[in-house]
This record gives C-alpha cells, structure tokens and sequence, in this order.
C-alpha cells in the first residue's frame, strides 16, 4: 500500500466512487457520540438516489471494506444499518500513518498551480491609524490573513498600498500584519495623460473644488458590464484628482511587477499579461461604492487594467458596551486592558508593568482582536476567543517543557524513534478525535482557506478566512477536554512508558497543527501565560 499521506478529501472521493454514478452520499462524522461506532456515514435517504429501494448490493459494500488508493484512509469495516451504510477506519493503522509523518499534516493538501498572481488591494491603509474604524480594521485583517493563506498554497501575491504613515507602519507591526512600506513613489504621467484626454473628450471639467483635474463619465462602462457585474446602477461620474491617480498608479505598477518577477527565463505561461492576475480590493462596507467607482476608472484609463477585478466586502462590525465611534487604537487599548485585568484576576497581582509580560500581554490582545474579527464570515460579527487559543498553546507548551525536565532528571527515558511507537495504545476517545478532527483534515483546510473563486460571474468575492479560527477553537476544546480528563505524563514506570509516548507523539502533532494555524494569523506561540 501506498504510503502517502492520508486525506479526507481523497478518502470520500473514493467512498463515493465506490458506489457508482452519482453526487456525493458520503459524509465525514465530527461528533463525539457518533464517532464511537463510525467514522464515515452513507445516509439511506442519500443512497435511495443510487439504489432504489436504498439497498446497497453486498457486493458493493464488500468493495468499499476492501478500499484502497492514493490518500484513502485503510478501511476496518463497512456495515449497512436501518438509517444507513456506517464505516470505520483501522484506526490503529490511521494513528501509525498520521503520526508517522507529522510534518506532513501541517502543509496544504496541494500547492497551488505556477503561476498564479493575486494583487491584493486594502485602500483602508492609505491613512493612519486615528481614522481607521473598526470595519476598516477587519478589511486589514483579512487582507493580511488572505495575503499568508494565499502565500502558503504556493500563490505569488502583491500587497497594495504601500503604507507611508509612520504611525500606521507601528500599528501594524503592534497587530502583527505584515504590509509592505514603500521604496519610491510611483510615477503616474501616463495615467494623468490618460485622464487628461478622457476628461477632454468628456467635456466634464467645470465647477471643479481645488486640486480636482474634472470628471470621467463611468454610466456607459457599467452599462457595458452588465447586470450580472452587480456594479452599483447609481454609478454615473467619477471626480478624478491627483491622489486617485495615484492610486492607480501603484495598483498599475503592482501587477507590472509580479508581471516582470514571474518565472524568470521561462516561458510564459497562456494567461501571461494583466489578463492573468486576480486582483482583490478587500474593502469595508462604507467604501465599496468608492472602490467600484476607482475599479471602473482604472479600466476607463488603463487598456492593461485587470479583467478579473473581484471585491471582498467586510461587514460592519459592533463592539457590545463601547460607542460606535471607537477607532482601532482605542479597540487595541480596549482589548489590551482587558487583558490585563483578567490576569491581574488569574494571578493575584498587576503584572501590566511587569517587563517580563509585556509581550505576553500584547499578543494575547491581539489574539483576542483577530478571533473577534475574523472568527466568522468577513461578513458576519465575530465572538470572542483568541485568549482560550492562546491558553490552551501554552498548556501544551507547558506539558512538553515538563516532560523534558523530568526526562533531563532521570525520571523519563528520551523520546522513542516514532517508527517505535505502538499506537494500538490510542483507545480513548478524545484521541481519535484529536487526530480525525483536527490532524487529518487540516491539510485540506489550509487549501480551502486559500481558495478564491476567481472565474465566478459578478463583482464580488467571497473568502474563506474564518476557517481557522473556527478550526483552532474547536481543536483546542477538543484537546482541552482531553488534557484536562487524562493525565499524559503517567508515574515513571517502564511498563506505562509506551502508552506516555504514543500520547505525547500524538500532542505533538496536536501542537504542530495548532502553531501553523496562529502563524496563518500572524500569531506566536506562547510558551505560558
């Protein structure tokens, strides 16, 4: 048998496929109670698409026991019961193949395809960070969260504007989003040429405040586009001045760039030009109608202008107990005190001056910022629970410093070599659950995050960038019901070494998984708080 790594994904496709022509009738079980007598479920309704009177032949089900193939799962059993066909998984022979290969389940299932170019585009950092309001504040996150997904699927991407405001630049780097600042200005005579001409033509330039160059007619580009382009239909002009072009210019010259970057002395790919790029504006809700109006003059102005310009709108977003004015530095302040009362609470004593802390401090704060904003749909309201992430990665922390002292005491021997282990000893629950949950699909989930669908009809875009926050929480409820029922670190007797080790190979993975989820949010992991 192959010894790839296992996926979910692969393992349904191949569930499915075993049944015949079809859509999908299987589904992956995630609950506690159900997992205890099956991993994957064929509900008898589903199956009735297939098979009349939802009988599965035996002969079927006896090729699904057998299944084998590339990332499949090895099967144990598949048994038809009266709501359906259940199955369940040589989990022993899942535990070896997993823990086996740890490194490998803390990567994206699939890199993505060369070549693929994403300029994405938050005109919410052009200002400081005074005027940022909080539904600003979560298109940053986003963007910043998109920009790191996108990065570890294999995706080139270009990150725009530049942030010139020193007191933004600090901001983010107190947020850890990692923006670029800029190297030069960009020139935009082309461009003014460009405008210059359409406003000519246009003979729009009249009655214009200081500074504005006139006005560029949008109504017959948004007619060209079409219903299905869901442009605003109260677009009609757009008032050009000097910052706008400037704005193109930058967005110009960032797809020019990845452009002349892009497989050095190779050839050129079919999609080579700007026709190839996706470019993104993630933008809060109070500037989309801007933002329509900058995509349709960058394609008035531009003959190389991007096709595939997409839009991800983010929400608005409300803070319980707290004006509705409050700005993002007064969120961090907000967040950041809280915080430092809760620990004052946990420790008995104000550690807020306590230089020892202050980092801790910072990061927990923006944790808690990043799960409010980005633990739901950029859309939707987000919850509260970045700081129980946090804790439960500095309990596994804990527990691995404790094993090494004890092992540097004499008490325990040094890790095994993994090929060693004997994982039959896994037999609670809340391990399979640790490793069917969160190790095993979490491949897949690192793709998903990454996934833009790019070549939809219409305007906007939607992004799953909620995925791992969602995915951490639940992994550390799950480890955090297990850690606090089980006691990992067993009196030091030889005859319990074997069970001790094959737990901490399989926290170790917990911890590997759990590390590259924070760093998709810009998130060290802290050894204890």
């Amino acid at each position: 048998m192959a010894m790839g790594r296992l996926g979910v994904e692969e393992t349904l496709e191949a569930l499915n496929a075993a049944l015949g022509p079809g859509g999908p009738v299987w589904f992956k079980e995630t609950r506690a109670r159900h997992l205890r007598v099956r991993d994957f479920f064929a509900p008898r309704r589903a199956l009735r698409a297939r098979f009349g009177d939802g009988q599965v032949p035996e002969r079927v089900v006896h090729a699904i026991a057998c299944l084998q193939g590339p990332g499949v799962a090895p099967v144990l059993r598949c048994v038809p019961t009266p709501t359906g066909l259940a199955l369940q998984l040589q989990r022993s022979a899942v535990f070896e193949r997993v823990l086996g290969a740890v490194a490998a389940y803390a990567a994206p299932s699939a890199i993505a395809a060369p070549g693929r170019r994403v300029v994405l585009h938050c005109p919410a950092l052009r200002g400081g960070p005074g005027a940022l309001r909080l539904s600003q504040l979560r298109a940053v996150l986003v963007a910043d969260h998109l920009a790191r997904a996108l990065r570890a699927h294999g995706v080139s991407v270009r990150q725009v504007p530049a942030v010139r405001d020193p007191h933004m630049s600090t901001f983010l780097q107190q947020l850890r989003v990692d923006w670029p600042v800029p190297s030069e200005r960009t020139a935009n005579e082309a461009l003014r040429s460009r405008a210059h001409a359409k406003l000519t033509s246009a003979g729009d330039s009249g009655a214009l405040f200081p500074g504005a160059l006139g006005s560029v007619r949008l109504k017959e580009l948004v007619d060209e586009c079409g219903h299905t382009a869901s442009y605003d239909p109260n677009l009609d002009s757009c008032l050009v001045t000097e910052d706008l072009l400037s704005v193109l210019a930058e967005l110009q010259e960032a797809v020019q760039h990845q452009l002349e970057e892009s497989s050095p002395g190779m050839a050129a790919a079919p999609d080579t030009g700007a026709e190839g790029y996706l470019v993104v504006h993630v933008v809060s809700c109070e500037e989309e109608f801007q933002q329509q109006k900058l995509d349709l003059l960058w394609r008035k102005l531009d003959d190389q202008a991007p096709l595939r310009q997409k839009h991800l709108v983010c929400g608005p977003v409300k803070v319980a107990g707290v004006p509705g004015t409050l700005t993002a530095p007064e969120y961090y302040e907000l967040r950041h005190a809280q915080v430092c009362k809760a620990s004052a609470l946990k420790h008995g004593r104000d550690l807020a001056q306590d230089p020892a802390w202050t980092e801790i401090f910072m990061v927990l704060s923006v944790a808690a910022i990043k799960f409010e904003m980005l633990s739901t749909a950029p859309q939707s309201q987000g919850t509260k629970s970045g700081t129980f992430v946090m804790y439960n990665c500095a309990r596994l922390a804990t527990l691995f410093e404790g094993y090494e002292c004890s092992m540097e005491q004499g008490l325990y021997p040094t890790f095994p070599p993994v090929s060693s282990l004997d994982f039959s000893q896994l037999h609670d629950e809340g391990e399979w659950l640790l490793l069917f949950n969160s190790v095993l699909p979490f491949p897949d989930l690192l793709s998903h995050t990454a996934a833009l669908a790019c070549t939809a009809p219409g305007l906007h875009i939607t992004a799953r960038t909620e995925m791992v926050c969602k995915f951490l929480v639940q992994l550390s409820m799950d480890f955090s019901s297990y850690y606090n029922r089980v006691h990992i670190l067993g009196e030091p007797r030889p005859h319990l070494f074997g069970q001790m080790f094959a737990r901490l190979q399989l926290l170790r993975a917990v911890r590997e998984v759990l590390h590259t989820g924070l760093a998709m949010l810009g998130l060290p992991p802290l050894s204890h708080i």
